[in-house]
């Protein structure tokens, strides 16, 4: 979704189908409310506007406890192989666990060899 607002859109619309179930992970929404938090002055309207055009069109799942249960789960796999990972990135993995779900990431290497885990590249 970052690459898809610096490109106006179009990035998005390239990687997701008119027939594709999107959600986002609720970390997401954080993610991008710093966006426009850290946003300067002339830019922080066109960001607002994005964000609000994601949650106005997309469905954000929970950190419930099927999604806890999922992230502590590849947590300890991170330990374990000694291949640690971004904190939001194992949050937005273990909610597309939980859920039965794709991650869509242009940093598909964070999401490699998770298990349970599935990644579609992105642009």
């Amino acid at each position: 979704m970052i690459d898809a607002e610096r490109g106006g859109g179009a990035a998005l619309d390239r990687l997701v189908g008119d027939d594709d179930d999107v959600v986002i992970a609720a970390i997401s929404v954080a993610e991008l409310a710093v966006g426009v938090e850290l946003a300067d002055g002339r830019l922080r309207p066109r960001r607002e506007r994005f964000v609000a055009a994601i949650l106005g069109a997309v469905s954000v799942e929970p950190y419930d406890l099927g999604v806890a249960e999922a992230h502590g789960a590849l947590l300890a796999h991170a330990r374990l192989t000694g291949r640690p990972r971004g904190a939001h990135d194992l949050i937005i993995a273990a909610t597309a666990r939980a859920r039965n779900r794709e991650v869509v990431s242009a940093d598909v290497d964070g999401f490699a060899d998770l298990p349970g885990v599935t990644v579609r590249p992105g642009e």
